[in-house]
């Protein structure tokens, strides 16, 4: 069976660079890189094995991109101590919205309003409307992109509409397929980032309810959220852009 083999980084832009993967169930580091050849530097190595082959890795991209040292178990958030992060963050707050519903918005008589056909009337005034508004009038950057199916679920197309009201608060929104979505490798995985180094990772029960989020902060594993955030959205279009094609498609 194939390694489940997770990117760590790589020590510079070029295509050939040494770099350092990690493999998720095993917890063992693959490095890759040039490799060392002279036979007098191969000569003061010890230990090498002849199936063994040296390598040769800039020590930054060991010291960036290697693992740390991990709790040994998660460190799960309540959903209001995570709720606080939202209030906590200076510079910047990014999600990768990918679930089918969230049953948080069908308890709002916003969702209600939108099930029965109607223009939904939004509340600027809500907590999180003052918490993000505020966050953005000071510079703040608040982003997410949303993973839509093809068709969407009725709870997709519902924030497809809610869109409009987090751009409002000055949130930059972006949608791209499912589809598209698994072709650049994202994962199935619904996500917070904030201020670039924490990560909180959405856990949901089965009946779609935010149960509280882990909390991530290892170096190598929030690097590696970075890059998927970055994936996201430069794959991603903005949510108007997404929508007058959606509506062009069915046209």
């Amino acid at each position: 069976m194939a390694r489940r083999l997770r990117f760590n980084g790589t020590g510079s832009g070029g295509g050939s660079c040494p770099s350092v993967h990690e493999d998720l169930d095993t917890g063992e580091v693959i490095v890759h890189g040039s490799r060392l050849t002279d036979p007098e530097d191969i000569a003061q190595l010890q230990h090498l094995d002849e199936d063994e082959i040296p390598i040769i890795v800039p020590r930054n991209t060991l010291i960036d991109f290697g693992p740390k040292a991990r709790d040994t178990e998660p460190r799960i958030l309540d959903p209001d101590t995570f709720a606080r992060l939202f209030e906590n963050f200076q510079h910047s707050a990014w999600h990768l919205e990918m679930r089918r519903r969230y049953t948080v918005d069908e308890q709002t008589d916003t969702y209600a309003q939108f099930a029965r056909g109607e223009k939904p009337t939004w509340d600027i005034d809500s907590p999180w409307a003052r918490t993000i508004s505020a966050k953005t009038r000071d510079g703040a950057a608040v982003g997410r992109v949303r993973i839509v199916d093809n068709p969407p679920s009725e709870g997709q197309m519902y924030l497809l509409e809610h869109a409009a009201h987090n751009a409002a608060l000055g949130e930059d929104v972006r949608s791209m397929w499912r589809d598209d979505a698994k072709r650049v490798n994202l994962p199935d995985e619904d996500f917070w980032i904030f201020d670039s180094h924490i990560v909180a990772l959405c856990l949901f029960d089965e009946d779609d309810n935010l149960t509280g989020a882990e909390l991530i902060t290892e170096p190598a594993r929030v690097n590696q959220y970075n890059r998927l955030r970055d994936v996201a959205v430069h794959y991603a279009i903005p949510y108007t852009d997404f929508v007058a094609r959606m509506t062009a498609k069915e046209e």
